[in-house]
Order: C-alpha cells, then sequence, then structure tokens
C-alpha cells in the first residue's frame, strides 16, 4: 500500500468517527499494521490525522497492550497471565513457550519471527490457560498442543516468506 493510499484509508476511518478520538485506537492499529510497530513517525502521523498532541497518542499508544510501541516478531504472541489462566497452568505454559522459542518474555526470536508477551487478560476465561497468536486465540492449552500450534505458525511464516 502506498503511503498516499494509506493516509486516505486512514482520513476516511477518521471522517466516521463520531470524534477523532475516537478513531485513535483503530489508526494507531493500522499504522503498526503497515509498520510492524507503532514508530514514533506513526505516533506523529496519528496525532496529526486525529489534531491531538504528540503526548495524547503517546499516552494512549503505552496504555495499549497490544500496540507495540517497539519492534516486534511477526508474530506476537500473548499469554494470559489473569487469575484463571493462572490457576490453570499459565504460568508454566508461559515458561514452556519461552524455553521452546529460546527467548524469555518481551524478547523476540532471533530470527524475527516471534515476540512472546504476558497479557493481562484475553477475555477466554472459560478455555484457560489461553494464548493469543496474531489475531487467533488458543484456549485449553497444554504444553503439547502449545508447540503444535508454535510450529503450525513458524511453518506458515517461513512457507510466506519463501512464496513472497
Amino acid at each position: 500500500m502506498t503511503p498516499e493510499s494509506l493516509k486516505i484509508e486512514l482520513q476516511a476511518r477518521v471522517a466516521h468517527a463520531v470524534t477523532p478520538r475516537e478513531a485513535a485506537v483503530d489508526v494507531m492499529k493500522r499504522l503498526q499494521a503497515h509498520y510492524g510497530w507503532l514508530t514514533d513517525e506513526a505516533v506523529g502521523e496519528t496525532a496529526e490525522l486525529l489534531g491531538l498532541s504528540h503526548l495524547q497518542v503517546e499516552e494512549l499508544a503505552t496504555f495499549y497492550e497490544m500496540i507495540y510501541r517497539r519492534p516486534v516478531g511477526k508474530r506476537v504472541i500473548h499469554v494470559c497471565d489473569s487469575i484463571s489462566c493462572w490457576a490453570m497452568g499459565g504460568e508454566p505454559l508461559m515458561a514452556h513457550l519461552a524455553q521452546h522459542l529460546g527467548i524469555a518474555p518481551g524478547e523476540t526470536t532471533p530470527d524475527g519471527l516471534f515476540t512472546l508477551l504476558p497479557c493481562c487478560c484475553l477475555g477466554n476465561c472459560g478455555e484457560a490457560p489461553t494464548m493469543m497468536i496474531g489475531e487467533r486465540q488458543y484456549g485449553r492449552l497444554d504444553r503439547e498442543t502449545a508447540g503444535r500450534i508454535l510450529e503450525a505458525e513458524r511453518e506458515s511464516l517461513l512457507s510466506a516468506t519463501k512464496e513472497g
């Protein structure tokens, strides 16, 4: 997508909002999808589009844990650490994923494919423990299932890289 067509798309999103501030998260998420993370330049673009200050956008961006203010992997893995997930094995699940990926929570794999992050709640308490990769949630996870899901994601990313 060209920068001009992206700007037109974002202006349309803002125009459909009741107030420009209402469109802030949507605009930030779209710019994040375009750049891979919400760069300082993207914060500035958001502020300009919405008529907000850089600080106001920064405050919003740092409030939402799914807005990334630093580079992340091609897929972000959120592991729910709410009380429900914790009680059902979320902590050992996080430890297993970290070991499987060879990184600590908060880090990105050396190949740039995955970033592993804890998340305060994914709203899937009845299916605990839960993780989300990209926009897809997985629940009732055990070590084996989580490992299979990670490998399928890795294969998908690698095959997309070869095709692209």
